[in-house]
């Protein structure tokens, strides 16, 4: 997707941005941002349960949800560095004795949370595969993801403007990234934290083919384009989604 690349695409794009955007959106912790991204029940259903945080990132919200009554609380990542980050700062909130933040586990959980994550990655089919091998038969997943691909700020770094994304081709993109982080990334999938352009309309379907299903639903419009938001305009309109999945019968 995109109509602007080449060389004209990689000097527009150096000209109207500074490139000093991180990668990642940084999370608070903030009960707010749990009331909003899985909404004001999510306590509720985390009491007295271990949970596992998947895609635990430096522990933010694992730390949080052990403060606030989860009985454990599992953190997985893949980043070593995000792991020593979690452990330190279960360390200093002192609920190391209820977190546990590891690359893999084989404890089954009452309730999965997967937050800000399933935009980025890189194999959701299997992603969604490990969840269920993870989840006991009556447990749940809390998920949310987001800015989804055509939202306006979708493609998170690279939207130097809204839609942006879309505008410029991947190569132009992925050219201009590279005058300022030099990971060598070629594609938006191998940039930190990777994108992998999840739509909404490709959520719903990779759930439909997955061992889950939906109990809970919604596209969490934009503020302002809350008027225009509705089932046709929901790929443009939706900041978040949210959603409780269970496992099939």
């Amino acid at each position: 997707m995109g109509v602007i690349g080449g060389n004209i695409g990689y000097q527009i794009l150096k000209l109207i941005s500074s490139g000093t955007v991180d990668d990642q959106l940084d999370g608070n912790g903030s009960d707010q941002k749990f009331d909003v991204r899985l909404g004001a029940e999510f306590w509720r259903e985390i009491i007295g349960k271990t949970v596992i945080d998947f895609g635990c990132g430096p522990g933010i919200e694992a730390v949080e949800m052990a403060r606030r009554g989860a009985r454990k609380v599992i953190g997985l990542d893949i980043q070593e560095e995000w792991l020593r980050q979690a452990r330190d700062r279960a360390s200093k909130a002192s609920v190391s004795d209820r977190c546990a933040f590891v690359t893999k586990t084989d404890e089954r959980a009452d309730v999965i949370v997967s937050l800000d994550a399933f935009e980025h990655f890189e194999d959701p089919v299997g992603v969604l595969n490990t969840m269920r091998e993870l989840l006991k038969p009556d447990g749940c997943v809390l998920a949310n993801f987001g800015p989804t691909w055509y939202h306006p700020l979708g493609g998170h770094l690279f939207s130097v403007f809204p839609w942006a994304h879309l505008l410029f081709t991947e190569k132009a993109l992925i050219r201009w990234r590279s005058d300022f982080k030099t990971d060598g990334a070629t594609r938006f999938g191998e940039v930190a934290g990777g994108l992998n352009q999840m739509t909404i309309r490709r959520f719903e379907r990779l759930i439909d083919e997955s061992p889950f299903k939906f109990v809970e639903f919604e596209a969490v419009p934009i503020r302002k384009l809350q008027p225009l938001a509705n089932r046709l305009t929901r790929e443009v309109t939706t900041s978040i989604v949210r959603c409780k999945l269970v496992p099939r019968d």
